[in-house]
Parts: C-alpha cells; structure tokens; sequence
C-alpha cells in the first residue's frame, strides 16, 4: 500500500483526491495539507511515501515547499499535480527535485499510475510537460536572453519606458532599444507585449 499526503489550497480538490485514492486499495492518504509550510511539517512527521504538491499556494508555495522537504531529508516522491504547464511552472518544480509533474486534467487511472510509477522513483511527466522540457533542452544557448537582456525585459514588463529603463541600469537609450531588439529576435516576438507574455511563458520573469 502507498501512502500518500495531499497537499492543495483548494479543499474540494483535496477531498476530490482524498476520495479517489482512498477509495482504492493501493492507496492511503495519510494527511492533508492547504499550503508549502504545513507540508512541509506533514511530511516530516508523516513519512509518506509519495506527496501530491500543488505548486501555487497562498503563503509558501509548492516549489519552496520541494526544496526544504529536500533539504530537511524528507524521503517522500513528490508528484506535481497542479493546472500549471507553463516553464515558469514546471521547470523549477523539475529542478527542485519533483519526481513527477501532471496536470490535474489526466484521468483516474493516469494519476494512479503515476504515483505508482513516482513511489519506484521513477521520473512521471505529462505530454504537455515533456514536451516543453525537450524544447528547452534543445534550445541553442545562443537563443538564451543574457543577463542585461533579462534586466531590461524586467523593467519593460512592470511598465518601464526606454528612457527610464535606461536611466535605472545606468545605459543609453539606444543601448536599450538593442537589448529589446535582442530580446524580440530571441523569443520570436514583434513587441513589448509580446515580449513580456513570452517572457513568463519561458520562465524568465515570474509573478
């Protein structure tokens, strides 16, 4: 029997879970948890063998709820199940140390195999997900935005100006309008919009 330890903000999505799983014999839920820092505790007195994480939570959040169970020698899997696919989402939970990541869309019968499959230790990744971390890996690292890119793309999506994002990274205007010219090529985009809604989608801005 594999134990499990649910941990979403949502307490129709727990129950939901909650139900699911306890209803078939191969698993036991052992505890429950609406935020990273109760899981944190839950899966150090509970010892579960695997945790479903829910990764945006109120307060602390799903990745940094991976990192310190990590850090504090929790031996639990930890599959991802979140409505999440975007690289600002999946990649750091994948680098944090998740086992697993699926959406909560994926039927019955693929959520129990996951967990099945995350409490072996073997690596669980949705279509969408694996898809999206083949393309990063495949990206050539000449299309990777350099830091001052970033920088820039950062002032520009909290609403920044050329001039005044010139003015805070202490560079010319023209030096900007370079960078965000840079930045269109790299991510295939043709304005600031665009530039910005594609820089969350690959991970390099976050809320």
């Amino acid at each position: 029997m594999i134990s499990l330890l649910i941990v979403d903000d949502h307490p129709v999505v727990r129950d939901g879970l909650r139900g699911m799983f306890g209803a078939d014999p191969r698993f036991e839920v052992v505890g429950e948890a609406a935020d990273g820092a109760t899981a944190i505790t839950a899966g150090e007195q509970l010892r579960p063998d695997v945790i479903l994480m829910d990764l945006r939570m109120p307060g602390t959040g799903g990745v940094t709820a991976i990192k310190e169970l990590a850090k504090r020698g929790v031996p639990a899997r930890i599959l991802v199940l979140t409505t999440y696919d975007t690289d600002s989402d999946v990649l750091p939970a994948i680098e944090a140390g998740a086992t697993g990541y699926l959406l909560k869309e994926a039927p019955r019968e693929e959520l129990f195999r996951a967990v099945e499959a995350a409490a072996q230790g073997q690596a669980v990744l949705s279509p969408t997900v694996a898809t999206r971390l083949m393309g990063q890996l495949r990206q050539p690292a000449a299309d990777l935005l350099s830091e001052r890119e970033i920088e820039v793309l950062q002032l520009i999506a909290k609403g920044a100006s050329n001039r005044r994002a010139a003015e805070q990274l202490f560079i010319s205007q023209a030096t900007v309008k370079t960078h965000l010219l840079h930045v269109y090529a790299k991510l295939g985009v043709n304005d600031r919009a665009a530039a910005v809604a594609a820089g969350f989608a690959q991970g390099y801005l976050t809320l």
